[in-house]
């Protein structure tokens, strides 16, 4: 891969350094090292948790808030969208200023969000609040991989994955229970956004203590251009596949404006990241590499299957089977099981041989299998089969998603680590955006579609898409029931051909065994910068 000049580089050290035998730098411990994680695993922690601790509470809070199908979607996109179009961002901030600051200072936006929408009186709020959470979120999810590539070479960094995925896991699995329970209880919905606030403060105050690495400091470019016209082309975009069908036809001049007018702003963005701007939020360079090129198509896909798929399970549980909060929030457990075990043991046993590839591709095959036989269930499935199916899927997802963003990281120079990580989060989440606006119309209208057929009675979309099941009689309830239980299974049909593409993208990433050093690739590109950061990296905090 082709490198551009660095610019120029000063490098500051967090804390005092100390020195081995031969007067080297010393590296960093595995003790030390899970010191410095120790904040970074908490803030992961309340990232994850901002979204599963709310899809148990998603439908009592639309039935609250007296929302729609479309305002349960957004209401999920309005976050990923904001995480999705700042996660680059992001990423270039971290290589311009101090990593641990921007860490905090995620968490902080993430707070603010977080209280507005604890006293949201109104959908429209609510899905304001979500946007400000999603920006905090974002900046935490990109972070958190840069701050860990920075300190841990490639080889080590399955190793340390490993624990990420688990707290990928922890929140995951105890997001749904906790959010269950809270929504069950008085507190009501309410209460889901306070439950991260701890979390979050406490995390700010651990990462002050425990985390030091080097300032990377050089001029700073931003590119406030780029970024608007990807946020504007996407939004354009999402709000179409959303609205279509429901405020207007698919096939219709409103459809063919917004359509013509996102595909617009989308092609000015590139040419503004291509020709216009100094340091672009997404740099196409980086798409010479193959394995880049391919693991950014990949993440999109799984985006698609992932997010646009799992987000609606919640909402199956109680709308299909009759599930309270907190029951379905202990189905869940099922699939988080697989993922939680899986994303330990591939971080293991990748950081001893340093090979990755075939879990990446064992797990795209478990992705596929899981999602095409979730594709066959309705509201007549057997439990325990459909916990099997979902094992299954997180077996496969815990095995794909950390090791896809280590097989990136493994290709580029430190100096891009942080641009290279976030485009790929970029497009993952990218992915799940368009994932879940997407089934959630699709979802919308069959629904409506199935009532309709059952009833004989033409359903309008908005005001009968999230009823609330506990007011419903026998007979409406059945009704209602198959209603929902027949359209996910066709949710995780049309999720699974995208996990097939992320398959043969993976297929032919070219295998590249790790790095045991983070200046393998940095002393190609420019020795000088290499050497001031071999002493910075190696201090100990």
């Amino acid at each position: 891969m082709s490198q551009v000049p660095p610019a120029p580089v000063s490098v500051s050290a967090g804390a005092a350094g100390s020195t081995g035998p031969t007067g080297e730098p010393a590296q960093m411990t595995h003790r030390e090292i899970l010191e410095a994680l120790s904040g970074l695993l908490l803030a992961m922690f309340v990232a994850m948790l901002s979204s599963t601790v709310v899809t148990n509470a998603l439908p009592r809070i639309v039935s609250d808030l007296h929302g729609t199908q479309t305002g349960y979607t957004w209401v999920v996109v309005s976050t990923m969208l904001a995480m999705t179009v700042t996660t680059p961002i992001w990423g270039k901030l971290s290589d311009l200023f101090s990593k641990k600051l921007l860490v905090q200072l995620a968490l902080v936006i993430y707070i603010v969000g977080s209280l507005i929408a604890a006293f949201a009186p109104s959908m429209e709020v609510l899905i304001g609040a979500r946007v400000v959470q999603g920006l905090g979120v974002g900046g935490l999810t990109a972070l958190v991989q840069v701050v860990i590539a920075t300190m841990i070479s490639p080889r080590e960094r399955g190793r340390y994955s490993g624990y990420l995925g688990a707290v990928f896991a922890l929140a995951t699995v105890s997001g749904p229970l906790i959010g269950g329970v809270i929504v069950d209880s008085a507190l009501g919905w309410r209460g889901c956004f306070f439950v991260g606030l701890p979390f979050a403060v406490a995390a700010f105050f651990l990462l002050q203590k425990t985390l030091h690495l080097p300032v990377v400091k050089r001029p700073v470019h931003i590119d406030y251009l780029g970024a608007t016209l990807i946020v504007a082309g996407v939004s354009i975009l999402l709000v179409w596949v959303s609205l279509a069908g429901n405020q207007f036809a698919w096939a219709s001049t409103t459809t063919a404006v917004l359509v013509a007018v996102g595909v617009v702003v989308l092609v000015l963005a590139v040419y503004v990241e291509a020709r216009v701007a100094v340091e672009p939020v997404i740099p196409l360079r980086l798409f010479r590499d193959r394995t880049i090129a391919l693991a950014t198509v990949a993440s999109v896909m799984i985006g698609v299957a992932m997010f646009g798929s799992t987000v609606y399970l919640s909402q199956y549980f109680q709308t299909a089977r009759g599930m309270t909060p907190t029951e379905a929030g202990l189905m869940s457990i099922a699939m988080v099981g697989g993922l939680f075990v899986s994303s330990i043991v591939s971080g293991r046993i990748i950081s001893d041989t340093g090979r990755w590839k075939h879990w990446l591709v064992g797990g795209m095959v478990l992705v596929v299998i899981g999602l095409g036989l979730l594709g066959t269930i309705d509201e007549t499935t057997s439990l325990v089969v459909i916990g099997a199916f979902m094992a299954i899927l997180g077996v496969g997802l815990g095995a794909t998603m950390q090791n896809l963003v280590l097989s990136v990281q493994n290709n580029v120079s430190l100096a891009d680590m942080g641009s290279a990580s976030s485009v790929v989060a970029f497009f993952r989440s990218m992915g799940g955006s368009i994932g879940v606006s997407v089934l959630g119309a699709l979802l919308s209208t069959q629904v409506a579609n199935r009532i309709s057929d059952a009833t004989g009675t033409p359903v309008d979309h908005e005001s009968h898409d999230v009823p609330d099941m506990s007011t419903l009689s026998g007979p409406a309830r059945l009704v209602v029931e198959h209603a929902f239980g027949a359209s996910f299974g066709e949710i995780f049909l049309v999720a699974t051909p995208f996990a097939l593409v992320a398959l043969v993208c993976v297929l032919f990433i070219r295998e590249v065994p790790l790095r045991t050093s983070n200046l393998d690739a940095e002393a190609q590109a420019s020795p000088e910068v290499a050497a001031e950061l071999h002493t910075a990296i190696a201090i100990k905090p």
